[in-house]
């Protein structure tokens, strides 16, 4: 008898775990539920779109007939409101009841709301989604002025989006720094000048109190903590996200800060797995549990989790992620895990070029590249391959790492 299989969310997570699927189950029935209104587009370039830079068509990756070749039942604008783990089900907020062999989870999350004074106002702006990204074309192509809050890399995002439009933003930091837990001074500094060519003014130790907004209800101010006004006609908001797993209440699903998951996708509860940005993975690099957003993380997870679901759970989860920011005449790139780590190195190679580098244990985690990010590849094959390197700083921040002079892998690492 053929077996059926569900998956909740169609981002790259779900659609990379519903093709492998079709892949390794031809004869499987596989429904895909996702509460968009439009099947698979790529997160990574609504940022692209919503600064004006690139249009609509090639954002969109699958179309209705990608599904149906693949007999595979989209069912788009539909929220799973229930998981009864006991009878394989899944309840729609629509009354369908559709039941599964295997269930994959790969909601994601909604934008954290700021929580003060005019914080769901006209003209406040939250991005994840591509209805976000229209809306934040139009507003931001529309304002003189604008505030961003969200010193991370959503944040920024919201900065170039405002700096390509015109608009002059002002980015409200509570820190010192722009992603204060991943770069110092130096390597900030780089990014701040790169705003400030924008038309983006980073504002530091400011965070917001509270919005101002006109009689209309329309946002027309920031006022930060130490009561300074920032006119505003436009604001963006990333400040994180609240995962999407309310319907997994009273279910045997582990949720803490996102879906609890081993190193195979597989949650708690039998015939449950979880992909993407919601989950809590056991890294096996790492050796612990812990989070990650990007592209390519959450389509391998999507992949292992279905691989897992078909086969007899061999799969594994090894990945090192990466993010690129492509909105500055300099690269940018994060590899591995560069918030974490007891030991750091960095150096500056010439104006505009800097590396940073995160240890932990006598091990690469990860770390950040500024202007020359040639080196990424061996870096990542050192993390990946849990290399002995904490006595070799030197070495990595060589502009050419010699990876045949370091110490050798103690580990079998499959590449990525």
């Amino acid at each position: 008898m053929a077996r059926s299989y569900v998956i909740l969310g169609d981002g790259i997570a779900g659609s990379s775990a519903a093709e492998t699927l079709r892949e390794e189950d031809p004869e499987g029935s596989i429904t895909v539920v996702t509460n968009e209104d439009e099947p698979l587009y790529n997160r990574i370039l609504i940022k692209e779109f919503a600064k004006g830079t690139m249009p609509e068509a090639p954002i969109q990756i699958h179309d209705p007939d990608w599904y149906a070749d693949r007999d595979i039942d989209l069912r788009l604008g539909t929220e799973a409101t229930t998981v009864d783990v006991e009878g394989h089900t899944v309840e729609t907020a629509g009354g369908d009841s559709i039941s599964y062999d295997r269930l994959l989870v790969a909601t994601g999350g909604t934008p954290m709301e700021l929580p003060v004074e005019g914080g769901t106002a006209a003209g406040v702006h939250y991005f994840w989604t591509f209805d976000d990204a229209r809306r934040i074309r139009a507003a931001a192509g529309e304002a003189e002025t604008g505030v961003v809050v969200g010193a991370g890399l959503l944040g920024i995002d919201l900065a170039a989006i405002c700096g390509a439009h015109g608009c002059a933003a002002r980015y409200l930091m509570r820190g010192d720094r722009w992603w204060r837990y991943a770069l110092t001074d130096a390597g900030a500094s780089i990014v701040h000048d790169g705003l400030r060519e924008k038309g983006v003014t980073p504002v530091f130790e400011s965070g917001v109190d509270h919005f101002e907004t006109d009689t209309s209800g329309h946002v027309t101010a920031a006022v930060d903590s130490s009561g300074q006004r920032h006119p505003a006609e436009f604001v963006g908001v990333a400040i994180g996200l609240d995962f999407n797993t309310d319907f997994l209440a009273d279910t045997p699903v582990e949720c803490d800060g996102g879906i609890v998951v081993d190193e195979r996708m597989a949650t708690a509860a039998p015939d449950v797995y979880a992909a993407g940005d919601i989950t809590q993975y056991y890294d096996v690099i790492l050796d612990e549990r812990t989070q990650n957003g990007t592209w390519g993380s959450a389509k391998e997870q999507g992949a292992v989790a279905a691989r897992n679901m078909v086969g007899e759970d061999t799969a594994t989860f090894r990945y090192v992620p990466s993010y690129s920011i492509t909105h500055f005449d300099f690269p940018f790139l994060s590899f591995g895990h560069p918030t974490i780590g007891e030991d750091h190195a960095e150096r500056t190679y010439e104006e505009g070029v800097w590396r940073r580098l995160a240890f932990r244990d006598g091990r690469l985690v990860g770390g950040v590249l500024i202007g020359d990010v040639s080196q990424q590849r061996v870096l990542k094959t050192i993390i990946r391959e849990e290399r002995p390197v904490g006595d070799h700083a030197e070495a990595l921040l060589a502009e050419e790492i010699d990876l045949d002079a370091l110490p050798e892998s103690p580990v079998d690492a499959t590449a990525e």
